[in-house]
């Protein structure tokens, strides 16, 4: 088992991570007759992608001994009508200042694209990611 959800009413569920026992509070959105005032569902997926992203970046990096520490990335999700769902996720990674060779360049963005997140998507949810390296 993974984790458990108890709806609390008022379109909030609040879910436990059963190893770790941390928390994390959901709301429907504004635009669907929720409060907002938390993350949606839907809000975790495209977040989810982003953070997996990063993960396998990680692990990548710390094999190749390639410092990403400090890598930040902004998320954007659009949803789509009829039927209601997440039509693209748009993720921007800037990287942090390094003398990236073009051979780390490219060991990171195919971890990015490795992520199991993003490879467990519908393929008609559009995944828009980019690497920043400045």
């Amino acid at each position: 088992m993974t984790s458990i959800v108890v709806y609390k009413g008022d379109l909030r569920t609040i879910g436990t991570h059963i190893r770790s026992g941390n928390q994390l509070i959901t709301d429907a959105p504004i635009d669907n007759n929720g409060k907002g005032e938390a993350f949606s569902p839907t809000d975790l997926v495209a977040t989810a992608l982003a953070s997996c992203i990063f993960s396998i970046m990680g692990i990548t990096a710390n094999k190749h001994n390639i410092d990403i520490k400090g890598a930040y990335g902004t998320v954007t999700k659009v949803m789509a009508d009829k039927p209601r769902r997440i039509k693209r996720i748009i993720v921007h990674i800037d990287m942090p200042k390094n003398e990236y060779s073009s051979k780390q360049i490219k060991i990171l963005e195919r971890a990015a694209a490795a992520c199991p997140v993003g490879r467990s998507l519908h393929l008609d949810l559009e995944q828009v990611v980019s690497l920043d390296f400045k």
